[in-house]
Formats: C-alpha cells, structure tokens, sequence
C-alpha cells in the first residue's frame, strides 16, 4: 500500500462507526493497517467489536479472525487524535453537508499533509465538503458499494481542486485492499452506480406497484437474466456480444431506435405511503421479518457475493484485439 512517493500506508482513520465505517474497518485490518475509528457512539467500543466479528467472516478471499483483526484497532472520540499521524482518512458520516464540511476543514490541520482525505458520501460533491478547507487538493469521495467489505467498486469522484496526484494515490491504495476503483471523470450529481440502480430501481418499483410482479417474483426476474449477464459482462460489453460479429454498431442499429422509443414508456412512480406500505409488506412476507431476519438474509446474501466473486476471479479476462 502506497501513501506519498511510494511509501507504504500503516494507519487509517475512519471517521464514523455506522454500517458503512465498521465494514471500511474490518477490511482495513484484514490487509494489514492499524486502524483509529472516531465515532461519537457511546456504545462506540462495543459497535466497532461486533461489526468486526460480523465483517471479518465473509471477507473477500476468506474469514480472518475478529480476536487478531481487533488487536489492532483503537476507538478514539476525539477526532483530531484519531487522524494525527494518520496515511488515510475515510469519511463515513451522516450526509449533512455543514457537518462534514466542519470535519474536512478541521482534520486539514491535524492529518499529515501526505494523508488522503476521503468521503464516503453517495450524495454529495467534493468541492462542496471542502469549501471550507484552505486546501482541498487532497480531498475527494472514495465511495464503496454496499456491503463495503466485500462489493469490489469503490468510484473515486474528485472536486475540481483535487490533485491529480492525490487521485492516483487514491487508485493505488484502494487497489491494494483488493478493490476495483473507478475515477469519475468530470462532476455528476450522485454516485455512477446508484444512479444505474435508481434507474433500475424506479421501473422495478414501477412494475410491482403496477401488480405485473411481486418483489420477489421481480428480483427472480432481475438475479435470472440481467444480475448474472451484469456481473459476467456488464451492459455495455453484453450488447456487443448481442450484436454477434457485428459488435455493438450492429445491435444499435438493429433495435436501437426501437428501444430509445421503448424508454418513454418507463414507469414514474411516486414513492408515497401507500406505495411505501405495499413494497414493504411484500419484501417482510418474501425476505422474513422479527428478530434475526436481517442477519440470515445478510449472511446468506454475502455468502452468495463470496461464490460468485470467488468463480468470476478465477478466469482471467478475455485478450483485447483490434
């Protein structure tokens, strides 16, 4: 793991014990670093322990035990303490504009000038978080996909006075956890991939409101077809398949205008209460509900992420040819 002009990165700082930042932490320790969570939890200690002992089963090539991953960790509430000496922060707060502009502008004096300083925010934009900061050259969201620990994306979005520097420090670091990070090029309201699930989202929700399917009728339809050929291929590459010989020229030329025409056709449904109350009674029948029904669920859907990433990484990519 590199920090500045190559040299290795040993402590991260994570700022917020919530979902988001207990799984940046277990998997911060499984590659090695000596990790200093600030959160202001009164029950932060025994959040961070058992978020651990969660995370630390299904991570990325294998169980670690939590007991040896947690020698290494160190709650700190005070938060100028917990990034002093740090090579990496990471972000992973409310997504309260103010406070995390408070936070960057304060931690820009206490972290080592060499430190990364990363958000995990999904909604807000870096040059807005460092508003206030004397120099946000540094800064930039380092958003994962949940759940963190294990979901291999991690999109690098970077404000306009990032260094560019900084983002190829970002790349190499997250690189070396294991992740398959993303430099965004440009500014985009929101986050690459939770824009493609919105998308998706919006006319799932669409469609079982509409009484075509139910929830789980549409998620057999989504993990059957279109979730297997995604996580093989990808949209894009799928449709250059589609298009047989011909490549992707081929296939937009054959239904291309059929399907743009198709897109007005899409749902927009308003997520009101009576909408909310019919998706969620359907998804509590289908997925379970009462006590311990969220973590069967989580367990059985990471070890299902575990297989496939653990099948997909075995085959090397396909030669490139032009």
């Amino acid at each position: 793991m590199s920090g500045t002009a190559g040299e290795p990165v040993r402590t991260a700082a994570v700022v917020g014990a919530g979902t988001i930042g207990l799984a940046w932490t277990t998997l911060f320790l499984a590659h090695g670093l000596d990790v200093r969570v600030n959160s202001r939890r009164a029950d932060a200690e025994q959040a961070v322990r058992e978020g651990v002992e969660l995370f630390a089963a299904t991570l990325p090539g294998g169980p670690a035990d939590p007991a040896e991953l947690l020698e290494r960790v160190t709650v700190e509430p005070d938060v100028a303490k917990a990034v002093a000496g740090a090579d990496v922060v990471q972000e992973n707060l409310r997504e309260d504009l103010a406070e995390k502009q408070k936070l960057f502008a304060g931690i820009e004096h206490t972290a080592p000038g060499h430190a990364l300083l990363l958000s995990s925010t999904s909604s807000l934009r870096a040059d807005d978080i460092g508003a206030d900061m004397a120099d946000p050259g540094r800064l930039m969201i380092g958003h994962p996909f949940n759940p963190a620990h294990l979901i291999p994306l991690v999109e690098i979005i970077p404000g306009t006075r990032t260094d560019p520097d900084a983002v190829t420090r970002a790349l190499d670091f997250y690189r070396s956890l294991g992740k398959t990070p993303v430099a965004v090029r440009g500014p985009v309201t929101g986050t690459v991939a939770n824009r493609l699930q919105s998308a998706l989202f919006r006319e799932a929700v669409h469609l079982v409101l509409d009484g075509v399917l139910t929830v789980d009728e549409l998620d057999a339809v989504v993990t059957g077809s279109i979730g297997l050929r995604w996580a093989a291929v990808g949209p894009f590459r799928a449709f250059h398949l589609g298009g047989g010989p011909g490549g992707l020229r081929r296939m937009l030329e054959a239904v291309g205008p059929k399907m743009a025409a198709e897109w007005q056709h899409l749902g927009t449904p308003e997520l009101d209460g009576p909408a909310v109350e019919l998706l969620v009674e359907q998804a509590e029948e289908a997925f379970g509900r009462g006590p311990g029904a969220y973590e069967r669920l989580a367990a059985w859907r990471d070890a299902r992420q575990l297989a496939l990433l653990a099948t997909l990484n075995r085959l090397a990519p396909p030669e490139s040819s032009s």
